[in-house]
């Protein structure tokens, strides 16, 4: 029987700060099992370490190196970077392991860890099992004592500008077209992009406008980045009668930067399905698509599944995760895969996660390259009605053990059977059960969901 993680979710171990498994001992313990596992490796393990801009994240980081420390791992920190940041200098500078002290786009008062290993990749789920094993017997160890704090001598901020350089440059020459007639809009959302976005850009001659670049510490994701596409795009439409304040684009990160949204010109949001059909037939024009297969998940909108076929491109489904989103590419062969959210994963070259910056400037060389305004790319994308529910939950009880739920999921399935698709699942990263419906009716689809919902609710409603 397959063992449950309990600490790691789809994307790290998360929570809410200062409580477990995010508390002043527990991360220390957390950064010691990993430097265990890495000892099991190598004796004279590297790790760089990297942190987005919520007030948490400098004693997260510094904590977990503390627990690093009290191993021999050496470290060294980047300080405020974006998550694929970190993915490229663990890959590219040799270390061991790469961690990201960030919640993503959670509230400013959760926060989490991440872990790449030495090639760029997230860590699998049987490794992650091995390390939550040890961070349990550690706690559960009556005989074990953290570190106090009072003797910290490891910082995490400032950190190394060289290790943020490198990134920046790295990105920078990844592209191979004159960016600089362009005029965009930028949204950092208060958080980790604040740190390189300005660089990178002025780096490429890209006349920018930044926008939620003033991170605080408590402001990360609020009413802005990602999560709000809206708030670039009413930006962007705002400007559109004024010659010389006009912009060709918006775009607009998360609080790590790992995934990136748009909007075009007149200021209609693009989503990650509409940027995987502007890439799929970027790349399957330069002959770079491979097997013309790109990889979505089971909530990409089935109109970009029959855009994509009208271009002779096959499109599987993963689960949601851009770690479930990766190994599917990899089954597949696949150099195209990516979320709805705006996590989108180039395989042609030498990223290894999803990168927000770098999907921004993909997405504004193929404009360059084509010629054609961002609207006009994707233009033939029509979408089918989609409702997205999400539900609060007291625990993730297996739908199938609840009679109620399942029955709605399947007078749903049967009512849509042939013409529309519904998905029930839980958050990776917070308490919370989505219900996604989709089919050629609005008024069908939120008549479905509604009944799922209560069911949910009324079984598991926090």
């Amino acid at each position: 029987m397959t063992q449950t993680r309990q600490l790691f979710g789809t994307d790290g171990i998360r929570g809410v700060a200062e409580e477990f498994p995010l508390t002043r001992d527990s991360v220390y313990w957390i950064g010691r099992a990993l430097g265990h596992d890495l000892a099991r490796v190598n004796a004279r393990a590297r790790v760089v370490i990297g942190q987005d801009t919520r007030v948490s994240s400098q004693w997260i980081a510094d904590r977990f190196l503390q627990g690093l420390a009290s191993v021999g791992v050496e470290t060294r920190s980047a300080g405020v970077i974006t998550t694929p940041g970190v993915a490229f200098l663990a890959r590219s500078q040799g270390f061991d392991a790469g961690i990201v002290i960030s919640a993503s786009h959670n509230p400013w008062t959760d926060n989490g860890i991440k872990i790449f290993s030495g090639d760029g990749y997230k860590l699998p789920d049987a490794r992650e099992l091995a390390i939550e094993k040890e961070i349990f017997a550690l706690l559960q160890d009556s005989d074990a004592v953290p570190a106090p704090e009072s003797t910290q001598e490891i910082s995490s901020l400032p950190g190394e500008e060289s290790l943020r350089q490198a990134y920046v440059r790295w990105l920078a020459g990844s592209v191979s077209a004159d960016l600089s007639r362009l005029r965009v809009a930028v949204d950092c959302a208060n958080g980790a992009a604040a740190a390189e976005a300005p660089e990178l850009f002025g780096a490429l001659q890209i006349k920018t406008t930044f926008l939620h670049s003033a991170p605080d510490g408590q402001n990360i994701n609020e009413n802005c980045g990602a999560l709000h596409p809206e708030m670039v795009a009413r930006f962007v439409y705002e400007r559109l009668g004024k010659n010389n304040g006009r912009f060709d684009v918006g775009v607009t990160f998360d609080g790590d930067a790992d995934r990136a949204l748009f909007c075009d010109a007149s200021g209609r949001v693009v989503n990650g399905d509409a940027v995987l059909l502007l890439a799929a037939r970027d790349m399957q024009s330069r002959g770079a698509l491979a097997k013309a297969t790109v990889v979505a998940t089971t909530m990409s909108n089935m109109g970009l599944e029959l855009a994509l076929k009208r271009s002779g491109i096959r499109m599987l489904r993963a689960n949601v995760g851009d770690k479930y989103v990766l190994e599917e590419m990899q089954r597949a062969g696949a150099t195209l895969g990516g979320e709805q959210s705006g996590h989108i994963l180039f395989r042609d070259g030498e990223a290894t996660t999803g990168d927000g910056l770098f999907t921004a400037l993909r997405v504004l060389e193929v404009m360059v390259r084509m010629g054609k305004p961002l609207a006009d790319l994707v233009g033939d994308l029509k979408m089918f009605p989609q409702t997205i529910r999400n539900v609060r939950v007291r625990h993730k009880t297996p739908f199938a053990q609840i009679p109620e739920v399942q029955a709605a999921i399947a007078a749903a399935e049967r009512e849509l059977d042939g013409i529309g698709r519904v998905v029930v699942r839980y958050s990776g990263t917070e308490a919370l059960a989505r219900v996604m419906l989709e089919a050629e009716s609005k008024e069908q689809i939120d008549r479905l969901a509604e009944a799922i919902v209560e069911a949910i609710r009324s079984a598991l409603g926090a």
